[in-house]
């Protein structure tokens, strides 16, 4: 990925949580629990699955920055889902962790220099190198991605 590249995918990055909180400003209360299918996550679990993951993603551009050549921690996100019982979880919190992982994450990318992104790490889901570019890449889509799904669901429940 080229510079110009990988800079608009940070600062889609950055926008990310702006983002999310215009697509839920949209969703009604009512909506918010519904699940289109058994298996597929409310607008609830979405949200607390998008603070796991933005935490888990802090954490390893970190360990990509700092730690080159290393393993990071993989995670079932369904198995999560349903042993953390995620409709348990505060909606504002998950929100706010998310607000603060991509704040901070944001700035700290912003401040790298061109070469720790050609950085990568094992990634035990995924064959080959896990480089920072990959990274970037997959994040920047991360929230973009949920808020089709949210929307998605928001349309299936207003056809209830």
């Amino acid at each position: 990925m080229d510079m110009k590249e990988r800079s608009e995918k940070i600062e889609l990055y950055g926008r990310g949580f702006s983002l999310l909180k215009a697509a839920l400003a949209e969703v009604p209360q009512e909506a918010m629990l519904f699940k289109p299918e058994p298996r597929e996550w409310s607008v609830h679990e979405i949200i607390i699955h998008i603070a796991d993951s933005e935490s888990n993603a802090a954490l390893r551009a970190r360990k990509l920055i700092v730690e080159p050549g290393g393993t990071l921690m993989g995670y079932n996100q369904d198995q999560w889902a349903i042993e953390l019982n995620y409709h348990d979880h505060n909606f504002e919190d998950a929100l706010e962790v998310t607000r603060l992982a991509r704040k901070t994450t944001y700035e700290l990318l912003k401040r790298q220099p061109e070469e720790v992104f050609s950085h990568w790490i094992k990634h035990p889901e995924i064959e080959g190198e896990y480089t920072f570019d990959k990274w970037v890449d997959i994040y920047s889509r991360h929230i973009p991605g949920h808020i089709e799904q949210i929307q998605n669901n928001v349309s299936v429940w207003k056809k209830i």
